[in-house]
């Protein structure tokens, strides 16, 4: 027997994703869908929703989607992660689109559009946190939490700058394969800490061991995502030092930010962020 029909969607819209729930009136989800967008998410939610929309717009609350007819917008920070209120709200067939906002700082200039609806998801769990998230992607970044609100963030394009340079540069064939080698990991993360100046040159030496065949891939990728943390953290550090951090994540990617953290002596944990996505549009959605 099919659902019934949901009383509003929940969206997530990541890269190359749509995340999609199909709740009831007490916010329980009925069924998860998850499709490609392909850069269209909005004709790919068409798609994915056509056998429950009809006549009357179904009420969608979305994080991340950008081109529902509607240009992102972004509420500066300090501020809770936007609810429904600060919503732009867009027909867009039979849907009834509200398009959560990202946040924006100044100075230094920054922006997230997705992120914080997964912090809103964390402190509907732990309203009372106080202290640094860290979201580890594509783009990592580092939020100063209090009162419930994200005071200020710093984003980096560590995950994306790892891509590039294991998928085009010369250190390509060098890190080609699997395995980690976590003492090489935690080595190269404290010389690149103490030493971040020569990061390029890092690079060099990598390329150039790797071409005597004196360096094993595990040992090469290992000490490549080293120099690039331990780069960021070295950036990073005024979030991070002398503060409680919490991970969102429990990936490879979690584990070796809350091992490079950890190293430093700091108090960390990890978040399952599974859920967070979902939690973050619930709570948007209540809060009317």
């Amino acid at each position: 027997m099919p659902n019934p029909r949901p009383a509003w969607i929940a969206v997530n819209c990541t890269p190359h994703r749509l995340h999609v729930w199909l709740m009831d009136a007490a916010c329980a989800t009925l069924e998860k869908r998850v499709g490609e967008h392909c850069g269209r998410p909005v004709a790919t939610l068409h798609n994915m929703l056509a056998d429950v929309l009809c006549d009357t717009p179904l009420f969608t609350m979305a994080c991340g989607l950008s081109n529902a007819g509607a240009p992102p917008h972004f509420v500066p920070v300090p501020s809770a992660p936007p609810g429904r209120a600060a919503a732009t709200r867009v027909t867009a067939g039979g849907l009834d689109l509200h398009l959560l906002p990202g946040l924006h700082q100044t100075a230094p200039t920054d922006v997230m559009y997705g992120d914080e609806t997964l912090i809103a998801g964390f402190l509907a769990a732990e309203a009372d946190f106080d202290g640094i998230l860290c979201l580890p992607g594509n783009h990592t970044r580092w939020a100063h939490i209090s009162a419930g609100e994200v005071v200020s963030f710093r984003s980096f394009m560590t995950g994306e700058l790892f891509g590039l340079i294991t998928g085009k540069s010369l250190l390509r064939e060098t890190v080609a394969g699997g395995g980690w080698d976590q003492s090489a990991f935690n080595t190269a993360l404290a010389d690149t800490m103490s030493r971040p100046t020569d990061l390029a040159a890092k690079f060099m030496s990598l390329y150039a061991e790797g071409m005597q065949d004196t360096l094993p891939p595990a040992t090469a990728r290992a000490r490549l995502s080293a120099a690039l943390v331990g780069a960021e953290l070295g950036a990073a550090k005024p979030y991070w030092l002398g503060q409680q951090v919490v991970i969102l994540g429990q990936t490879d990617l979690g584990a070796a930010y809350h091992a490079a953290l950890a190293a430093q002596g700091v108090a960390v944990r990890i978040v399952d962020a599974t859920d967070l996505p979902l939690a973050g549009l619930i709570a948007a959605y209540l809060d009317d």
